[in-house]
């Protein structure tokens, strides 16, 4: 089996779309599925405007008719829905006889954050992409019922997974020299990420943030009493996740949040608002608080066990979420395309 994945969002964007993808073509070649990915990597680009960071990519229809053929996949999945998902879902329709798509981020929130356009409008653009396909895969429950209000079809869940043998507990603290407690986030320094709801807390200790983005001067000249540490990866990330007592979570925007089950993995609880993402991942589980009061919710976490996040970041594994996407590709495969 060859799957094309074709995605506008790719390296070096240090992000969860991208992140999620690389894990998943790693654990589906383990599962002796061939993965070709279809980048803006291969193309001339331009950065999207606001969002400086994303490169759009230059190219003609065909071209990307004649980079698909060449790949000759038995399916195509189309993980973003800009300008190489738009030429690519074409070509799927007219060639492949349909497509899955994944829905990664609540574009129309981050839109309406920088620019006057109503949400409403980029759901109705969205609503006509996905629904032209034949499963939009989502990771959450709580993300399937809003999209289903919003009249999405043909829903299926794709949870995520965390990588166990990277982010654990770690008996050296390499942010030991910074007063106790650590509250700490993990993420894209953007504006639709709330950041301000977790700066403005009084909390005792230390606050950390870790990531780079767009708001990451304005924050750090605006808050100069917290640590920011900017973008990490690999073994670097998992040493400071390891270093926080808790997790604060104050985005109302993602679908998921990556960082939630990374935090878990390394044996630290989360505090978050009661939204999509922390209600599916936390829940009743224990492993974290969810309040409206983000203040209360932080302060409580600091007296929940490492055990009890630990167990619950075992939930989620790459190997269960790559069945879940080979499941919805083949079963979608069997399903007439919608009419647009």
């Amino acid at each position: 089996m060859k799957i094309l994945i074709v995605t506008d969002a790719w390296r070096p964007q240090i992000n969860g779309v991208v992140r999620t993808l690389e894990r998943l073509a790693q654990e589906l070649q383990q599962q002796g599925v061939t993965v070709d990915f279809l980048t803006p990597l291969e193309f001339r680009t331009l950065p999207c405007p606001t969002y400086p960071e994303i490169r759009l990519a230059l190219t003609r229809r065909e071209t990307i008719r004649r980079r698909i053929e060449t790949s000759r996949p038995d399916y195509i999945h189309i993980a973003t829905e800009g300008p190489l998902g738009l030429m690519a879902r074409k070509v799927a329709i007219e060639t492949y006889g349909g497509y899955t798509t994944s829905y990664h981020t609540r574009f129309p929130e981050y839109l309406s954050a920088r620019l006057p356009v109503p949400e409403r409008w980029a759901y109705a653009w969205l609503r006509r992409f996905h629904n032209g396909g034949l499963t939009c895969m989502v990771a959450t429950e709580t993300l399937r019922q809003d999209l289903t209000a919003r009249g999405f079809r043909n829903l299926a869940i794709w949870s995520r997974g965390v990588d166990q043998h990277l982010f654990h507990p770690r008996a050296e603290n390499v942010l030991a020299h910074l007063p106790k407690p650590i509250f700490m986030n993990v993420g894209r320094v953007a504006v639709e990420k709330n950041l301000e709801a977790f700066l403005d807390l009084d909390l005792p200790g230390s606050k950390v943030v870790v990531g780079d983005g767009p708001m990451l001067t304005p924050l750090a000249k605006k808050y100069p009493d917290a640590h920011f540490l900017g973008a990490k990866t690999g073994e670097e990330l998992a040493q400071v996740y390891a270093a926080a007592d808790v997790f604060v979570f104050p985005s109302v925007t993602d679908t998921f949040g990556n960082v939630l089950i990374e935090a878990l993995a390394s044996g630290v609880p989360v505090a978050a608002f009661p939204v999509m993402g922390p209600l599916d991942i936390i829940g009743d589980s224990g492993a974290g608080v969810l309040s409206q009061d983000l203040r209360a919710a932080a302060l409580a976490a600091l007296d929940i066990s490492r055990e009890a996040a630990l167990a619950q970041a075992r939930q989620f594994t790459w190997e269960r979420s790559a069945r879940q996407f080979i499941t919805n590709v083949t079963s979608a495969a069997r399903r007439p395309l919608a009419a647009e």
